[in-house]
């Protein structure tokens, strides 16, 4: 039996999300990202009229507003993005368990299983698009195919709010014809490299042989192949303790040099309460905390640590973060900024092996103090309630780092596809 993989790909997600909060921008060009006050930054996305105009993602704000002088710059909420791609995972699970996140707003689906009750292919990816349109306000293009390869191809072929479907007997016509720039990791530098051996289409690249795109560019020529020939074997994940993303951190410069532990740890504290109530709020915990340090003379390092059991509570990752500190710094000059960050990143609710040597009960009561926090400022402001260290210098502790984060998408070579993929 043949496998059936949907990908399903949020059109101009961080956009989209965008205009559902602010429906007085209605027919304006809306492009996210950068600081447009402070006049820097890039695009990270772009809706329809934007794209029309010819914004692009990664353009910088001064080149969009060129290209688009009505374009409306807003800043990126990462937060509103993972609840909705928390979200449309879960219309996702409605049809299967088999989901693999490929960054926070595309997810490869293998429905194969779900045909003999929710009827073909694209009836299932008709249903999801209806509900997703219906559910959340926005709109998925999705790619159906017998791999991810080219169900990933499909989702890019129409845009937006459309469904593609490659088959074995259709795809010389719609794959093959297109450049290779179209096929899945196809960057430019490899783009220019089969441009000087005449390589110009995807069917030319599968045509030219295994062995010899491995002898041009190495063992991604094999994968390349693969690729092209629709002979993508990798399965799609199992629904497990995966995240969307791979880490939550935030780093700051300090408002002044810090010149002993307690400076730092107040700055740790702040830091670690920032990505702890971050993790909470997208449902994940950490697996490891990293530390990022850069003195005044801007000499750098970073150092990670793995925790005993998966984390969101503000205590364990700011003791994780102080011992790596204590470990690594030898005070030779004042700090002049610090980083905090929680990777290797799990559902809240993944199950774990509980350890003989941690207090469970103690670590409740830590989580609940945490959850309480969270919900009075929520409700009062930031600033309505605080650690005691933090009243030991009100400069330092002034900073409310839970308004800068950062996350990382995961991509599809990092996932372990490597080894499912190879040349028929």
């Amino acid at each position: 039996m043949k496998r059936v993989i949907l990908h399903s790909d949020m059109n101009s997600c961080y956009a989209s999300i965008e205009h559902l909060y602010h429906p007085e921008l209605a027919g304006k060009p809306l492009a996210v990202g950068g600081d447009p006050e402070a006049r820097h930054g890039i695009v990270l996305a772009k809706d329809q009229m934007a794209k029309k105009a010819g914004v692009k993602t990664g353009m910088a704000l001064w080149q969009a507003r060129q290209a688009c002088p009505d374009i409306i710059f807003i800043p990126p909420h990462m937060d509103r993005y993972l609840r909705f791609s928390r979200l449309a995972h879960e219309i996702y699970g409605e049809y299967t368990d088999l989901q693999e996140p490929f960054g926070i707003d595309e997810s490869w689906l293998d429905v194969t299983a779900s045909t003999s009750l929710k009827g073909d292919g694209r009836k299932i990816a008709e249903e999801i698009s209806g509900r997703i349109k219906s559910e959340l306000g926005i709109t998925v293009s999705i790619g159906i195919s017998w791999n991810k390869i080219f169900a990933k191809f499909g989702s890019d072929y129409k845009k937006p709010d459309a469904i593609t479907e490659i088959t074995p007997d259709n795809y010389k016509q719609i794959v093959w014809t297109k450049p290779t720039g179209d096929l899945l990791y196809v960057g430019p530098a490899t783009k220019r490299k089969l441009d000087s051996h005449g390589i110009h289409t995807i069917g030319q690249l599968a045509q030219a042989g295994p062995e010899y795109l491995h002898s041009r560019l190495g063992k991604m020529g094999y994968i390349l192949s693969a690729f092209a020939n629709g002979e993508d074997r990798t399965p799609v994940s199992i629904e497990n303790t995966s995240a969307p993303i791979k880490s939550i951190g935030n780093s700051t410069t300090t408002p002044r040099d810090l010149i002993d532990d307690t400076d730092v740890q107040i700055i740790i504290f702040l830091l670690a309460e920032s990505v702890s109530a971050r993790l909470r709020e997208n449902h994940f915990k950490g697996t490891t905390v990293e530390i990022s340090v850069r003195d005044n003379e801007l000499y750098h390092f970073t150092r990670q640590k793995k925790l005993a059991m998966p984390t969101d509570i503000t205590n364990e990752i700011a003791a994780a973060a102080m011992q790596l500190f204590r470990e690594n710094y030898r005070w030779n000059r004042p700090i002049r900024s610090v980083g905090v960050r929680a990777s290797g990143l799990v559902f809240e609710d993944c199950p774990v092996q509980l350890n003989l040597f941690i207090s469970q009960e103690q670590r409740e009561k830590m989580h609940k103090a945490d959850v309480a926090v969270d919900e009075i400022r929520r409700r009062f402001g930031f600033y309505s309630i605080q650690r005691g260290i933090m009243y030991t210098d009100r400069k330092l502790s002034a900073l409310n780092a839970k308004e800068d984060n950062t996350v990382h998408p995961h991509g599809y070579m990092e996932r372990g596809n490597r080894t499912g993929v190879c040349a028929g």
